[in-house]
């Protein structure tokens, strides 16, 4: 019987061991990957049939971000031991970069197929639900507003480009432009909410509002009279088209930019206002220039 238990402690012994040999062994492995994608990028020898990317996007797309870490992102940056986590046959490696800014982490994640790993996904937004404690639990691990900003546009706009595309195809491009214009109901809205003027400035000081505080977009009003305002925007709507690879393979830029310009023409027309856009900085839409005139 004694001699019995020494084995089985033995045995159970042997397993652990392997078992942590094994664990030790792949997450050297799954160390590795990182340094053979930063070294095939730098070298130019990533190719498209090492992309095998999320739904919605495109290989191409997603190289295009690949070449754009390329030319921006230091070597120093690059050339680091990140945090990384397997989930089933996904590898995460969290990596802080400042390639568009100010230095924030991007997730990039790759599928492995036997042993051999493909390039999936580049995200600077992402949850860490991971962290959350067991249940019962009503608070959950969250992001900064910026970034939640970030995403609801990120929702909204997804929806309006699957409308677009679906109602161009069934009805045609006008009707698709038409679709979500809600002009009468946003100026409605600002005479509620702001009873105290005008209806006209209240709708100019409404949109500054709205698109500051609700959408958390950088809003600068820089005129108002009873017969012109000027509004400073810079958009997480253009932001999006910019940065996101899934929106440049669903819609070209020009009726992305249609589809804004409809919103808002929309919106001033019902409130009495003629509405001119301008478009400033670094990247198309990156600065929206509302001046409205009467």
């Amino acid at each position: 019987m004694k001699r019995s238990l020494i084995s089985s402690f033995a045995g159970i012994g042997l397993f652990l061991a392997m078992a942590g040999t094994f664990i030790h062994g792949q997450a050297q492995s799954d160390g590795i990957v990182w340094k053979e994608f930063v070294n095939m990028l730098l070298e130019n020898k990533m190719t498209l049939d090492r992309i095998r990317p999320v739904t919605g996007a495109s290989a191409e797309t997603l190289m295009g971000y690949l070449n754009k870490i390329k030319e921006k992102a230091s070597r120093k940056e690059l050339d680091v031991e990140p945090k990384f986590y397997r989930v089933e046959n996904m590898l995460h490696f969290i990596v802080p970069l400042s390639f568009e800014g100010s230095k924030i982490d991007y997730c990039f994640s790759f599928l492995m197929d036997d042993h051999t790993w493909y390039f999936y996904a580049l995200e600077a937004i992402f949850l860490r639900l991971d962290n959350t404690p067991p249940p019962p639990v009503s608070k959950f691990p969250d992001i900064p507003e910026n970034q939640k900003a970030v995403h609801r546009e990120e929702i909204r706009t997804r929806d309006l480009v699957y409308q677009f595309n679906y109602f161009r195809k069934e009805k045609g491009k006008e009707f698709a432009l038409n679709w979500p214009k809600d002009g009468y109901g946003y100026f409605a809205s600002a005479k509620i909410r702001v009873p105290f003027l005008p209806p006209s400035r209240a709708f100019i000081l409404f949109l500054c509002w709205d698109q500051a505080n609700l959408m958390g977009n950088n809003v600068t009003l820089e005129k108002l009279t009873d017969r012109e305002a000027v509004v400073r925007i810079e958009t997480i709507y253009f932001y999006l088209y910019h940065v996101s690879t899934h929106l440049k393979d669903q819609i070209a830029f020009d009726d992305y930019r249609q589809i804004f310009e409809a919103i808002w023409q929309d919106r001033a027309e019902k409130a009495g206002w003629k509405l001119n856009i301008e478009y400033e900085g670094s990247f198309p839409g990156a600065i929206c220039i509302f001046r409205f005139s009467k």
